[in-house]
């Protein structure tokens, strides 16, 4: 078999995982990523492509922002849009911070780039991927490369492996707690080439349903409908998929969505998700390996850099002077911020969609949160200081 030794041995190359990489070596710290699938379908794979504020300078500041300063998209506020009512959040205004469009892929690529510059250690097509000894101060990582048994010795190991990887089911059952809320509806999203039809993000709650207009770049529009989650994309041509997004997406003062060819279309289902604690032993949960929120909040890939954040400084802290309080409260840190990012996304999520049956008491109540938001300043600043990003903290309270 052969034998890597390394100080932390992270499975999953997504963002969690490529930050913690890059932030521990600007640290003088090793690490070992594995991830399953192939260089190329990370560095393509479609997701998230709202980053808050204070992930934006964490990669600026750690030198991972050049071209996403060069290329990225910053939004001062966002629309909303139901019945003949449109208003704008104006995020400098009411909070002093913006966000940043930029693709979870793009920043992948941007990741992966610094780490290989770097001489890194990232094995793509790892198999089989299973943890032991994690209540030891030597876990393992055994997995398959090339048809050879490999394992991971280590001094510490994160769990950056998403939702259905290997971490989270290494905990014992008798440790781990599960949270989970499934939403009765999916998001059809698409890509479509065409240049971005507003300057900034647009939220609608229609009576057929939620719609988002989004953009990944100056070229390319990302939208959404909201669908029922057992539908089939088959079901959805293209023709149909515009005529609902020009119905949900329409404006009183004569705006028009911009067309183009579609370029990849899917049905994703809608789910919140909280696993506590986020450790055991020395294994650290991280990301969607923890925690799922809707894409309502767009959280996923900032919560994720949230959690990493924390467990670099933990484990850094170990390195330097041998103290572990900082990791053994690494699970209540990040759960204090997780919990307050699942009741945003909860929030947005409920604010925004149209459930099944509702009544029109239910609608005429939506309606009226809609007008207070809108309407109060308080409200509004708790959206925009909510939307752009709680800061990045060590510190429980």
């Amino acid at each position: 078999m052969k034998t890597i030794r390394t100080q932390v041995g992270i499975v999953g190359a997504g963002p969690a995982g490529l930050i913690l990489s890059h932030l521990l070596h600007l640290e003088g710290i090793e690490s070992v990523v594995l991830e399953m699938h192939t260089r190329q379908y990370v560095e393509e794979r479609v997701r998230a492509g709202v980053l808050e504020q204070g992930v934006v300078d964490l990669l600026t500041q750690t030198g991972v922002g050049e071209r996403l300063h060069r290329e990225a998209m910053v939004h001062k506020g966002i629309y909303f849009r139901w019945g003949d009512h449109e208003h704008r959040f104006d995020f400098e205004e009411l909070c002093g911070k913006n966000i940043t469009v930029y693709a979870q892929h793009e920043v992948i690529k941007d990741l992966l780039a610094v780490r290989f510059a770097a001489k890194a250690q990232i094995v793509f097509e790892a198999k089989d991927v299973s943890l032991h000894d994690i209540d030891t101060k030597q876990p393992r990582i055994r997995y398959q490369h090339n048809d050879e048994e490999c394992e991971v010795v280590c001094d510490f190991l994160a769990g950056c492996d998403g939702f259905h990887g290997a971490s989270r089911k290494a905990m014992p059952a008798s440790v781990l707690k599960e949270y989970e809320k499934v939403y009765p509806f999916g998001w059809l999203g698409i890509l479509a080439q065409a240049p971005p039809s507003s300057d900034e993000l647009i939220y609608a709650n229609h009576e057929q349903g939620f719609s988002l207009l989004s953009m990944r770049s100056p070229e390319v529009q990302r939208l959404y409908i909201q669908v029922d989650p057992e539908d089939d994309i088959s079901q959805w041509p293209d023709a149909r998929i515009w005529e609902q997004m020009h119905l949900r997406l329409g404006s009183p003062n004569g705006w028009r969505l911009t067309e183009g060819a579609i370029i990849q279309k899917n049905i994703a289902p809608m789910r919140s998700f909280v696993a506590e604690p986020m450790q055991f032993g020395r294994m650290f949960l991280a990301g969607d390996a923890a925690h799922i929120v809707p894409a309502t909040g767009a959280k996923g890939l900032n919560l994720a850099a949230a959690d990493v954040y924390v467990l670099m400084h933990g484990i850094t802290r170990f390195y330097k002077s041998g103290d572990e309080s900082l990791l053994q409260r690494y699970s209540n840190i990040c759960l204090r911020r997780g919990w307050k990012v699942q009741n945003f996304s909860w929030w947005m999520t409920h604010m925004l969609h149209r459930f099944r049956g509702e009544s029109p008491y239910d609608v005429k109540r939506q309606w009226a949160e809609l007008d207070f938001v809108t309407s109060s300043r308080g409200a509004a600043t708790a959206l925009a200081e909510n939307y752009t990003g709680l800061p990045l903290t060590i510190e429980e309270a």
